[in-house]
């Protein structure tokens, strides 16, 4: 089931559809900086197409510096490209937020602790760079759908992926996980129950010990940033399930999430929704990166 979710072809299309709409027939108060690499050349972990991000600013100044969302797109972890999101860079660009869209590499090149550090690495980029764009990086949230879900909740709640940078304390302020995907493949892979589930050894390997380590359920602590979780009422019920379980993990630790089934919506209309400015999603985000908490 999980397999039919996160592998459907029509997901690239659609977005590129959208991506293209966006470009040409909305109004674009938002200046794009693209294909900027957040990991050095020099690094023997490079690669010039996968550690890029797209920068998308608003193009009127402020007196003060913007919040930073960080998207990470889905995609069953071996698929999906910056490229095809750009209508939600723009999107939130013209709400006033200074958005990126990033790559990050994928299987079986590398498994999901290395794409993990990929995204950890662009959130380290940000709190360099981000006011070079006017954003400020004492307020950098992340933002995920599906498996970019996923990888999402684990940088907010995992910060040793952040100490491995050289970062002391984990800069992420909050996180937006839209129909996440893998925030419990202990317990997914463990049961194996939908036709095609050994597909996902290839991103998470065959060890126990690694799915629970990169599962962000095992790592919500008291230290653990806002959330904002939301599912579709139509999605597969292992994101459904594993949500629930993510969303009473925070609780026992001190920090309900805001939590919303949004009815009739199956996965891929959850980010589909996104296209406009509008959709609830865009709303609660906003009042999150605005909050005077974050």
């Amino acid at each position: 089931m999980m397999r039919v979710l996160l592998r459907c072809a029509l997901i690239p299309f659609l977005l590129l559809l959208l991506a293209v709409g966006s470009e040409y027939t909305v109004a674009r108060p938002s200046r794009r900086t693209a294909d900027v690499p957040y990991v050095p050349a020099t690094d023997t972990a490079y690669s010039a197409e996968r550690h890029r991000l797209d920068v998308y600013a608003p193009r009127r100044k402020a007196a003060a510096l913007r919040p930073v969302v960080v998207f990470i797109h889905g995609g069953n972890w071996d698929s999906g490209n910056k490229n095809i999101y750009a209508f939600i860079g723009r999107r939130l660009a013209r709400q006033g937020v200074v958005a990126l869209v990033i790559n990050y590499r994928l299987a079986p090149q590398v498994r999901v602790p290395q794409m993990a550090d990929d995204c950890a690495r662009a959130v380290v980029w940000a709190t360099e760079h981000a006011p070079e764009y006017g954003g400020d990086a004492r307020r950098i949230f992340v933002m995920g759908h599906s498996a970019g879900g996923g990888l999402a909740a684990l940088l907010a709640t995992d910060t040793r992926l952040f100490q491995r940078r050289g970062l002391r304390q984990n800069p992420v302020r909050g996180a937006i996980l839209d129909d996440p995907a893998g925030l419990d493949m202990y317990d997914y892979l463990q049961k194996m129950q939908y036709p095609g589930d050994a597909q996902y050894l290839v991103p998470f390997g065959r060890h126990p010990a690694v799915w629970r380590d990169a599962s962000a359920l095992y790592h919500v602590s008291a230290a653990s940033p806002p959330f904002l979780i939301f599912v579709g009422g139509e999605t597969y019920p292992s994101i459904s399930s594993s949500s629930q379980r993510f969303r009473e993990r925070l609780i026992a630790a001190g920090h309900p999430p805001q939590f919303a089934v949004l009815p009739g919506k199956r996965h891929v209309p959850m980010v589909l929704q996104l296209y406009w400015k509008r959709n609830v999603i865009y709303q609660e985000l906003l009042k999150l990166v605005h909050s005077p908490a974050s």
